[in-house]
């Protein structure tokens, strides 16, 4: 990505772990947030870091997504029922899951030209 951390098109991710995630033949380490208007880095390294704010850049293209794909990391948690009632009232459909189920689905509905974003914890080691 260039300086600004941000990857000016949405596109799949090719690899994940190790701490970051390949795409559009890049690698990046870190948390990834992956929105229509783009991708970029995401500061969050665990569920309990996942708050509005965090996540306002979401908020901000709620009228262009569908779906959000949360990745949990190396295993699964649970969203506050305020941040779900948040994105539900903005019309998002959120399914927290680990961040490989998220990459996986998120791919999936990327191709089928769906609007989905993505907020993805980045995990050391592939399960």
């Amino acid at each position: 990505m260039s300086e600004d951390r941000r990857y000016p098109s949405q596109v799949g991710i090719d690899a994940y772990g190790n701490g970051g995630f390949r795409f559009a033949g890049m690698s990046h380490r870190g948390g990834l947030l992956c929105l229509p208007s783009g991708m970029m880095a995401w500061p969050v390294t665990a569920p309990g870091e996942i708050t509005l704010e965090s996540l306002a850049p979401v908020l901000a293209a709620a009228d262009d997504i569908d779906v959000l794909l949360i990745g949990l990391g190396a295993d699964i948690a649970a969203i506050p029922k305020a941040l779900r009632e948040t994105l539900r009232e903005r019309r998002i459909i959120v399914e927290a899951v680990n961040t490989g189920s998220a990459i996986r689905t998120y791919n999936v509905l990327l191709a089928e030209e769906r609007s989905v974003a993505a907020a993805l914890i980045a995990v050391d080691k592939v399960r």
